[in-house]
């Protein structure tokens, strides 16, 4: 069950995420001459994109479960009896002592996923809010440019993709599972998740919203203080039921004046 529930939230937050990667893809490959080329360059390049993407995913975790001796352990001791040592304290000036001699590689690497997450999606939402639109300039290239184009952009979109992915669930087949899953679904429904997306902008600051929420996880996980992955998928399923009932509302509000104008029309 643990596994169905971080698949199906991973599949969700991936989509959600990778919105910017959709309307991307979608402008790049408008410039192709034909339709057909541009549905070769869509798959094509999304599943280089894919391999690339389980690739660094595979590594990082590899990175995190492997490279965990600290830079400056404390002889005599094994990392697990100093972190115990280091919870077991309550006095502030002795755990950032003890803390220090358990930083290693993969204290690193949360630490600056987690940053990286909070910053990027703080930055996101302010450009939403100022109104600043990300333009992209584009000339007419040929098909494996185009793909290629796709390849290299996703591989910048997939960190904060492989962090959060990290943040949400340790099980490295779920996460293989949910990318496999979200970018076959982008595949076959770019044009309109796309289109969804950009007509309902909440999901996509609650997506962000969430990306700042992981970020803090990340940090805290980097200080080995572990929050309970429940937690998380409570709050972000709570969340998607939040909005899906705003939706529901917005969109009656907007059809009951349009019914209320034909039934006028009507009468006259």
């Amino acid at each position: 069950m643990e596994f169905i529930i971080a698949v199906f939230t991973l599949i969700l937050l991936e989509i959600i995420l990778g919105v910017d990667n959709i309307m991307f893809i979608s402008i790049v490959t408008n410039k192709l001459p034909n339709k057909r080329e541009r549905n070769k360059a869509r798959i094509l390049g999304l599943t280089g994109a894919m391999f690339v993407r389980i690739l660094f995913l595979v590594l990082m975790v590899w990175l995190i479960e492997n490279l965990r001796k600290p830079f400056f352990p404390v002889e005599g001791q094994t990392l697990e009896e100093t972190i115990a040592l280091y919870k077991g304290t309550d006095i502030i000036w002795d755990k950032m002592k003890i803390l220090f001699h358990t930083i290693g590689v993969r204290e690193l690497i949360l630490l600056a996923g987690g940053l990286f997450l909070m910053i990027k999606s703080t930055s996101e939402i302010y450009h939403r809010m100022e109104g600043e639109a990300k333009e992209l300039q584009n000339k007419k290239r040929s098909l494996w440019g185009t793909v290629i184009e796709i390849m290299a952009v996703d591989i910048v979109f997939s960190f904060d993709s492989i962090l959060t992915a990290i943040g949400i669930t340790e099980n490295l087949p779920a996460m293989i599972v949910a990318v496999i899953i979200a970018i076959i679904i982008m595949m076959v429904f770019s044009a309109k998740v796309a289109e969804f997306m950009k007509s309902h902008p909440s999901l996509e600051v609650m997506g962000l919203s969430f990306l700042i929420l992981i970020g803090v996880m990340l940090v805290l996980d980097s200080v080995h203080y572990e929050v309970p992955r429940g937690y998380l998928y409570f709050a972000i399923f709570f969340s998607l039921a939040v909005e899906l009932v705003n939706m529901n509302i917005r969109r009656k509000q907007i059809k009951q004046p349009l019914e209320l104008k034909s039934k006028i029309k009507d009468t006259i």
